[in-house]
Protein backbone atom coordinates (compact mmCIF):
# COMPACT_ATOMS: atom_id res chain seq x y z
CA UNK A 1 0.00 0.00 0.00
CA UNK A 2 1.36 3.41 -0.94
CA UNK A 3 1.24 6.38 1.39
CA UNK A 4 -1.64 7.87 -0.59
CA UNK A 5 -3.87 4.80 -0.81
CA UNK A 6 -6.95 4.52 1.35
CA UNK A 7 -6.80 1.74 3.97
CA UNK A 8 -9.02 -1.22 2.96
CA UNK A 9 -11.41 -0.83 5.89
CA UNK A 10 -11.90 2.87 5.18
CA UNK A 11 -12.39 2.21 1.47
CA UNK A 12 -15.00 -0.41 2.33
CA UNK A 13 -16.77 2.05 4.67
CA UNK A 14 -16.73 4.75 1.97
CA UNK A 15 -18.28 2.30 -0.51
CA UNK A 16 -21.08 1.04 1.75
CA UNK A 17 -24.64 1.85 0.81
CA UNK A 18 -26.03 4.56 3.08
CA UNK A 19 -28.15 2.17 5.15
CA UNK A 20 -25.18 -0.13 5.84
CA UNK A 21 -22.87 2.80 6.59
CA UNK A 22 -25.47 4.24 8.99
CA UNK A 23 -25.68 0.85 10.75
CA UNK A 24 -21.86 0.70 11.06
CA UNK A 25 -21.80 4.21 12.53
CA UNK A 26 -24.64 3.39 14.91
CA UNK A 27 -22.46 0.59 16.30
CA UNK A 28 -19.84 3.24 17.08
CA UNK A 29 -22.21 5.91 18.46
CA UNK A 30 -25.97 5.96 19.04
CA UNK A 31 -26.35 9.63 18.08
CA UNK A 32 -28.38 10.08 14.89
CA UNK A 33 -27.04 13.62 14.39
CA UNK A 34 -23.43 12.41 14.71
CA UNK A 35 -24.00 9.63 12.16
CA UNK A 36 -25.78 12.01 9.77
CA UNK A 37 -22.79 14.40 9.92
CA UNK A 38 -20.31 11.60 9.16
CA UNK A 39 -22.42 10.15 6.36
CA UNK A 40 -22.70 13.55 4.68
CA UNK A 41 -18.92 13.95 4.55
CA UNK A 42 -18.17 10.62 2.84
CA UNK A 43 -15.93 9.58 1.18
CA UNK A 44 -12.97 10.02 3.50
CA UNK A 45 -9.48 10.09 2.04
CA UNK A 46 -7.73 9.18 5.30
CA UNK A 47 -8.61 7.77 8.71
CA UNK A 48 -7.64 11.14 10.23
CA UNK A 49 -10.24 12.87 8.04
CA UNK A 50 -12.89 10.51 9.44
CA UNK A 51 -11.72 11.09 13.02
CA UNK A 52 -11.71 14.86 12.49
CA UNK A 53 -15.25 14.71 11.11
CA UNK A 54 -16.25 12.69 14.18
CA UNK A 55 -14.70 15.30 16.49
CA UNK A 56 -16.46 18.13 14.65
CA UNK A 57 -19.79 16.29 14.85
CA UNK A 58 -19.32 15.67 18.58
CA UNK A 59 -18.67 19.38 19.14
CA UNK A 60 -22.01 20.23 17.49
CA UNK A 61 -24.20 17.81 19.45
CA UNK A 62 -26.84 19.47 21.59
CA UNK A 63 -28.05 18.15 24.95
CA UNK A 64 -30.65 15.82 23.37
CA UNK A 65 -28.09 14.45 20.90
CA UNK A 66 -25.64 13.78 23.75
CA UNK A 67 -28.40 12.00 25.69
CA UNK A 68 -29.10 9.83 22.64
CA UNK A 69 -25.39 8.99 22.33
CA UNK A 70 -25.11 8.14 26.03
CA UNK A 71 -28.17 5.90 25.88
CA UNK A 72 -26.08 3.51 23.77
CA UNK A 73 -23.65 2.90 26.63
CA UNK A 74 -24.23 0.48 29.51
CA UNK A 75 -23.05 1.37 33.03
CA UNK A 76 -19.38 0.75 33.82
CA UNK A 77 -19.02 -2.73 35.27
CA UNK A 78 -22.25 -3.96 33.68
CA UNK A 79 -21.71 -4.41 29.93
CA UNK A 80 -24.73 -5.57 27.99
CA UNK A 81 -24.87 -9.38 27.72
CA UNK A 82 -23.79 -10.43 24.25
CA UNK A 83 -22.16 -7.07 23.50
CA UNK A 84 -18.50 -7.84 22.79
CA UNK A 85 -17.64 -4.16 22.24
CA UNK A 86 -18.74 -3.08 25.72
CA UNK A 87 -17.16 -6.16 27.30
CA UNK A 88 -13.84 -5.46 25.54
CA UNK A 89 -13.90 -1.75 26.41
CA UNK A 90 -14.76 -2.42 30.04
CA UNK A 91 -12.34 -5.29 30.51
CA UNK A 92 -10.65 -3.37 33.32
CA UNK A 93 -13.69 -4.13 35.50
CA UNK A 94 -14.00 -7.77 34.46
CA UNK A 95 -11.39 -9.09 36.87
CA UNK A 96 -12.04 -6.53 39.60
CA UNK A 97 -12.69 -7.63 43.16
CA UNK A 98 -16.34 -7.94 44.19
CA UNK A 99 -15.93 -5.02 46.62
CA UNK A 100 -14.76 -2.77 43.77
CA UNK A 101 -17.62 -3.91 41.53
CA UNK A 102 -20.11 -3.17 44.35
CA UNK A 103 -18.54 0.25 44.92
CA UNK A 104 -18.74 1.01 41.20
CA UNK A 105 -22.41 0.02 41.16
CA UNK A 106 -23.10 2.44 44.03
CA UNK A 107 -21.18 5.20 42.26
CA UNK A 108 -23.02 4.52 38.99
CA UNK A 109 -26.37 4.84 40.77
CA UNK A 110 -25.36 8.03 42.61
CA UNK A 111 -23.95 9.53 39.42
CA UNK A 112 -27.07 8.67 37.45
CA UNK A 113 -29.27 10.20 40.11
CA UNK A 114 -27.19 13.39 40.09
CA UNK A 115 -26.79 13.84 36.33
CA UNK A 116 -29.67 11.82 34.84
CA UNK A 117 -27.48 9.54 32.73
CA UNK A 118 -24.90 6.79 33.07
CA UNK A 119 -21.35 7.56 34.16
CA UNK A 120 -19.52 7.64 30.86
CA UNK A 121 -15.78 7.27 30.52
CA UNK A 122 -13.50 5.96 27.82
CA UNK A 123 -12.80 2.73 29.68
CA UNK A 124 -10.38 1.24 27.16
CA UNK A 125 -7.07 0.57 28.89
CA UNK A 126 -8.28 1.73 32.32
CA UNK A 127 -8.30 -0.39 35.43
CA UNK A 128 -11.35 -0.76 37.62
CA UNK A 129 -9.68 1.41 40.22
CA UNK A 130 -9.02 4.18 37.68
CA UNK A 131 -12.67 4.15 36.60
CA UNK A 132 -13.84 4.21 40.22
CA UNK A 133 -11.53 7.11 41.04
CA UNK A 134 -12.75 9.05 38.01
CA UNK A 135 -16.38 8.50 39.03
CA UNK A 136 -15.62 9.69 42.55
CA UNK A 137 -13.89 12.78 41.21
CA UNK A 138 -16.49 13.66 38.58
CA UNK A 139 -19.62 13.21 40.71
CA UNK A 140 -18.90 16.58 42.31
CA UNK A 141 -18.78 18.44 38.99
CA UNK A 142 -21.31 21.04 37.98
CA UNK A 143 -23.73 19.59 35.39
CA UNK A 144 -22.41 21.90 32.64
CA UNK A 145 -18.81 20.85 33.29
CA UNK A 146 -19.77 17.18 33.41
CA UNK A 147 -21.65 17.44 30.10
CA UNK A 148 -18.45 18.70 28.43
CA UNK A 149 -16.37 15.92 30.01
CA UNK A 150 -18.92 13.40 28.72
CA UNK A 151 -18.68 14.97 25.24
CA UNK A 152 -14.87 14.54 25.36
CA UNK A 153 -15.12 10.93 26.61
CA UNK A 154 -17.67 10.08 23.89
CA UNK A 155 -15.31 11.55 21.31
CA UNK A 156 -12.51 9.28 22.54
CA UNK A 157 -14.79 6.23 22.45
CA UNK A 158 -15.99 7.11 18.95
CA UNK A 159 -12.41 7.42 17.67
CA UNK A 160 -11.52 3.98 19.07
CA UNK A 161 -14.62 2.43 17.54
CA UNK A 162 -14.09 4.15 14.18
CA UNK A 163 -10.50 2.90 14.17
CA UNK A 164 -11.83 -0.66 14.32
CA UNK A 165 -13.90 0.03 11.18
CA UNK A 166 -10.93 1.62 9.41
CA UNK A 167 -8.45 -1.08 10.40
CA UNK A 168 -10.53 -4.03 9.19
CA UNK A 169 -8.82 -5.83 6.33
Amino acid sequence: MTATSTPPGLARFNDLEERAARAALHEACASTAWARHLLAARPYATPEALYSASDAAMAELDTADLAEAMAGHPPIGRPEPGDPTSAREQSGMAGAAEALKAEMLELNLAYQERFGHVFLICATGRSGEEMRDAAKERIGNAPEREREIVRTELGKINRIRLARIVEED
